[in-house]
């Protein structure tokens, strides 16, 4: 027997940042986006628990038992005192270390494709409790569409989206440590007032109504200045995108990774074909969302 799950890769629409927390994480106000870029992760019995990865950029992937999707298996066997003797096969299509949660879509997947071959019977607060114990960004990756993220992003309010929403990918040709990147925006920050993140209403309501314009004017990233300021090249490639007429660019998440939001399906293509030829970045991919969450296939 075997379980596969598809999952999708996200970008953070709306990405507000607190102060550090006591215990080293900040409260973020985090408006996620799932999108249509998905890896596939597949389970089936073995004699112990193994990884492996194929796809783009397969050999960052860690095949121990520091990977989510592992950690997953084994956080789903505890609860159920089983032993998690799986063999986890991820197809990867999200790019890797790129600011688009593709480690949180393997764990999310994982989890879900665990359950369903164990029998686990766990339920989707159970599943979810699990994910926000894995981490911040496993939660959405299980669910999918659009939420904001509260706490340290794993609390999830589910979003109404009107429309289809067209965006562009540029990866970059190195990567950015998540908690580098959030240093980097304390050190910036410091002798500075940090308001308590929320959510914008203007950008809320963009989503609600599917208005490509009314979101590109509201998008935002506290963390793009610390991504920038520890990657300054990734500013060519957001002018890159912008002058082949994006709405608006912004990094994802922690970055490297690059996001453009365009008007319609054709536009996507025009500025994907611009960054492919600026020079300024490794690849380009196009995806629309929202997408679906986790789904056994």
């Amino acid at each position: 027997m075997r379980v596969t799950v598809r999952v999708p890769a996200k970008v953070n629409v709306q990405l507000g940042v607190g102060a550090a927390r006591p215990d080293g994480f900040h409260d973020l106000a985090n408006v996620f986006l799932a999108v249509g870029l998905y890896d596939e992760v597949t389970v089936t019995p073995a004699e112990e628990l193994r990884v492996t990865c194929e796809g783009a950029d397969a050999d960052q992937v860690p095949l121990d038992r520091t990977n989510l999707a592992a950690r997953a298996a084994i956080a789903l066997a505890g609860r159920r005192g089983i032993d998690p003797a799986v063999h986890i096969h991820i197809s990867k299509d999200i790019p890797v270390a790129g600011g688009m949660a593709g480690g949180s879509a393997d764990g999310a997947g994982a989890l879900l494709a665990c359950n369903a071959l164990w029998g686990a019977g766990a339920s989707r607060a159970e599943l979810l409790a699990v994910c926000a114990e894995l981490g911040s960004d496993v939660p959405f990756s299980l669910v999918g569409g659009a939420a904001l993220g509260t706490g340290r992003g794993e609390r999830l309010t589910a979003l109404d989206v009107g429309g289809t929403f067209h965006w562009v990918f540029a990866m970059a040709d190195r990567g950015l440590s998540t908690p580098a990147v959030f240093h980097e925006f304390d050190r910036l920050a410091e002798g500075r007032d940090i308001l308590e993140p929320v959510a914008s209403p203007d950008l809320l309501e963009a989503l609600a109504k599917g208005d490509p314009h009314a979101l590109a004017a509201a998008v935002s990233n506290d963390l793009q200045p610390a991504a920038l300021s520890l990657f300054p090249e990734l500013g060519d490639t957001l002018a890159a995108g912008r002058g082949a007429g994006a709405l608006t660019a912004l990094v994802s998440g922690s970055g490297p990774t690059t996001a453009f939001l365009a008007r319609d399906a054709e536009s996507a293509e025009k500025v994907a074909q611009a960054l492919r030829t600026s020079g300024t970045c490794r690849s380009v991919r196009v995806a629309a969302g929202p997408a679906a969450g986790a789904l056994v296939l």
